[in-house]
């Protein structure tokens, strides 16, 4: 017999956050999560998301054992704001029985019909920053620490019970050695004289914070155009920039300029933190800070996060400036890899500015739907 639980006090949502820790135990690509800093997303004095969402986390138990967690959640601004009359849910994992899936799901169709919504989709979080989608294709790629990670049965399980893709999202690779500076320097003088701009480095956080709620800003107006994209707000950039940019050497945060100093353009790329975590097994201490400060400053690959340029700069090549001076920074610091994030598979623009780059999808994930 399957029990469904809600986990609400801080032990039972540790329950929840430590299920996949035996899901994955002997999976060398699962990159797991740093538990303190997942409890402290759950938590509605903590995490901004709560002002404009709702979230429930539930655990499967079966035979006296943890078989499986959701968690579901409305996000009110997409459904008030974008009239997205959806349900979502996420942070979803459980073992190889379908029956567990079903229960697991079927708590998200509570929700949702208690509060007539017409449909549910996922795996996703609160936001567009948290993690999106199942994966269904590069079960043999070490994960991220910003992706889920998930066995293959999951979107098996998905397609049984009656759903269907929703948004295609895909990951894609090259070595450093890949990136030949000519394809960019030529373009990037020429967009500097043209319109007037600059590039904007930092060699301390300190120096990048004054800057970062504007970055967060041009976030939004860079983004606003796709149809799944839902603004974050005041109070969402700051959690973020205290949840994120600690993480992430100054030496990788870009910001291209006007002559009146306004961003036009920004670029956020992340060194790979995925062996750091598999080492520090969920916990900071006593030697996971270590783990971590290690990779943050000699860590070879890195993962591109967000680029975003001003709508009216768009199809401009101002990220042309962007590649130079990474470019630079890279071969400095001796990059051997570098990643991208999940992108939509439909969002051409962001998938050209990888062209001179011979990338490799090495990855594939997608979101699945259901109507209620």
């Amino acid at each position: 017999m399957i029990t469904i639980k809600e986990a609400k006090t801080k032990s039972e949502l540790t329950d929840f956050i430590k299920f996949p820790f035996s899901l994955y135990k002997n999976n060398k690509n699962w990159v797991p999560p740093l538990i303190a800093d997942e409890l402290k997303s759950f938590d509605k004095t903590k995490n901004p998301a709560f002002e404009n969402a709702e979230a429930y986390f539930y655990i499967a138990v079966k035979d006296n054992k943890i078989v499986g967690r959701i968690a579901a959640i409305i996000n009110w601004r997409e459904v008030t704001d974008q009239q997205k009359n959806k349900v979502r849910f996420g942070w979803f994992d459980a073992i190889d029985d379908i029956e567990v899936t079903k229960a697991l799901l079927e708590k998200v169709y509570e929700l949702g019909r208690k509060n007539n919504l017409e449909y549910v989709e996922g795996p996703m979080g609160f936001s567009n920053l948290d993690k999106v989608g199942v994966l269904t294709e590069g079960f043999d790629e070490i994960g991220t620490m910003i992706t889920w990670y998930n066995h293959p049965y999951y979107a098996t399980h998905f397609e049984q019970l009656g759903y269907v893709k929703e948004k295609e999202y895909i990951e894609s690779k090259f070595p450093f050695s890949n990136v030949k500076p000519e394809f960019f320097e030529k373009a990037n003088e020429l967009v500097k004289r043209r319109y007037q701009l600059s590039p904007l480095n930092f060699k301390t956080t300190k120096e990048v914070m004054p800057h970062v709620d504007k970055m967060f800003d041009l976030f939004n107006e860079s983004y606003a155009s796709l149809s799944s994209f839902v603004a974050i707000s005041d109070t969402e950039k700051e959690y973020f920039k205290k949840k994120y940019i600690s993480f992430i050497n100054p030496e990788y945060i870009k910001f291209v300029e006007d002559k009146d100093h306004n961003i036009v353009a920004f670029s956020i790329v992340m060194p790979s933190f995925s062996e750091a975590l598999q080492k520090a097994k969920g916990k900071l201490f006593p030697f996971g800070f270590l783990y971590l400060l290690k990779a943050k400053k000699q860590s070879k690959d890195v993962i591109f996060y967000l680029i975003g340029v001003h709508p009216e700069y768009q199809n401009k090549a101002v990220t042309a400036i962007i590649f130079k001076e990474y470019y630079e920074t890279f071969k400095e610091k001796g990059i051997i890899n570098c990643y991208r994030t999940p992108e939509l598979a439909d969002n051409t623009a962001s998938i050209n500015l990888w062209k001179h780059f011979n990338t490799v999808v090495h990855k594939r994930r997608c979101t699945f739907r259901k109507e209620l």
